[in-house]
């Protein structure tokens, strides 16, 4: 069997890679408005790509937001289902200017493609639609697959909670896959057991009622950014613990066993300062950095704004001034308790000179898979048989809004089976994926089905 799947694989692979860069090329940026068309282009693209790949069916369907696509291969209902979920769409590209190449215009360098997508998400769903057409087109089909693939994860999936909830049977099956996550390298796996959930904000501070004249007034008038600044400063005390009263009541603290696994991933501190162009590192005193992005809970300040901001100089007192906070959260933590948490904090330590307005962007809840279920021992089988070493669970420091949604409504686990790299620049300039993770996950997919099959 493994045999064959290689043979077809090898035979194939320069058109796996090419239609993953097709995917790449289309700017289906879900955030902006202006993209609507791209969005629905690369949604059609994704059914023709499921029914090329073997697919019985597959369909664009509607929601309140961007299409999501369903695709299916039933070949026997007495055996085990697998939904596959993954995203076609992609974060905003800004800044653009620090680009090395056009962002949809997929470039290869050094055995990496960049573009926006590559590894977040099109790359690494697209493993298991190349996965499909092998075990189609060899015959060795162990499982029914199914496909969920939808077009708003990159903006919290507002949508697809009640997409779910309405088609509980048409999603029915026994696991979900995703591959939306990474590994620490090709030398050393991992499998996410976890990620955590997301709070995002909005703050938006008032002063005067319009732009000022920075020396008429400066120094009687309170400045809107120096007051959002100090804000958002006091959040942190020297310890950089958060100081928000009540922001770690639910945390939920990893058990010894799960910190005695998280220790076995090696971590070299100089490369990671190397790779990230840093001298030192920063985060909650007490804790190492992988605990620091895996198991414990953040506060972000993930964009400010305010005065004059063009060429030249213009010597102004302004207005309003703008931070968009995002608060990543571990489990027993509900994303609506911390939202209404920061956005009453906010408005509660604003002082009398300035007002606040404070509202939610999005948010999702944390999730964890136990490492003894089925389908995470069939995703560290398969991982050891194209690896050569069983993976080490870790849990990742991302968020996928969509995952208590999907375990609520469909009854069933999550498996992570990422093949992404921390470094590959996930939301920020020069996104890239390695073709040889590419193939890897390509290799390694068919394994989980047939493990899962067996167990």
């Amino acid at each position: 069997m493994s045999k064959a799947w290689r043979d077809y694989q090898e035979k194939n692979k320069d058109r796996f890679l090419n239609e993953m860069l097709d995917l790449l090329r289309i700017p289906s940026v879900s955030a902006r408005s202006e993209h609507k068309d791209d969005m629905a282009k690369c949604a059609e693209l994704v059914k023709q790509r499921l029914m090329d790949a073997g697919c019985d069916k597959a369909e664009v369907r509607a929601t309140d937001g961007h299409p999501a696509v369903y695709g299916e291969k039933i070949i026997d209902t007495a055996k085990p289902t697998v939904l596959v979920y993954g995203h076609y769409d992609v974060q905003p590209v800004e800044p653009l200017e620090l680009w090395h190449s056009g962002p949809f215009e997929p470039t290869i360098r050094d055995g990496k493609v960049y573009a926006r997508g590559s590894a977040d998400d099109k790359g690494q769903f697209y493993m298991h639609v190349k996965a499909l057409e092998t075990l189609v087109q060899t015959k060795t089909m162990t499982t029914n697959i199914k496909f969920l693939i939808e077009g708003e994860e990159e903006v919290g999936s507002p949508n697809l909670g009640k997409f779910v909830a309405e088609n509980k049977d048409l999603l029915k099956t026994d696991v979900i896959l995703i591959s939306d996550s990474s590994m620490l390298s090709m030398e050393t796996p991992t499998l996410d057991i976890g990620v955590r959930g997301l709070s995002y904000i909005e703050v938006e501070v008032t002063g005067p009622n319009r732009d000022l004249h920075s020396g008429t007034y400066g120094g009687a008038v309170a400045n809107p950014i120096t007051m959002l600044a100090k804000m958002i400063a006091g959040c942190h005390d020297k310890k950089n613990h958060i100081t928000i009263p009540g922001f770690y009541d639910d945390v939920a603290e990893p058990t010894k066993e799960e910190k005695r696994l998280l220790r076995k991933a090696p971590f070299n501190e100089q490369e990671y300062k190397d790779d990230l162009g840093v001298k030192e590192l920063w985060g909650e005193k007490g804790y190492t950095t992988n605990e620091r992005t895996g198991i414990r809970p953040t506060l972000e300040l993930n964009g400010i704004w305010g005065g004059y901001q063009a060429e030249g100089s213009k010597t102004v007192l302004p207005s309003k001034a703008t931070a968009k906070i995002s608060a990543r959260l571990v489990p027993n933590q509900s994303s609506k308790k911390m939202t209404e948490l920061l956005l009453n904090y906010f408005r509660s330590i604003a002082p009398p000179s300035v007002t606040v307005n404070a509202f939610e962007h999005h948010g999702g809840e944390p999730y964890m898979t136990p490492i003894d279920s089925k389908g995470y021992q069939a995703a560290s089988k398969a991982v050891k048989k194209t690896f050569g070493k069983a993976p080490i669970p870790v849990r990742g420091g991302g968020s996928i809004p969509i995952c208590s949604i999907l375990e609520k409504e469909l009854g069933v686990k999550i498996v992570f089976m990422g093949f992404g790299l921390d470094n590959d620049n996930l939301h920020s300039p020069n996104e890239k994926y390695n073709i040889e993770n590419y193939y890897k996950g390509i290799e390694t997919i068919p394994y989980f089905h047939k493990f899962f099959a067996e167990e």
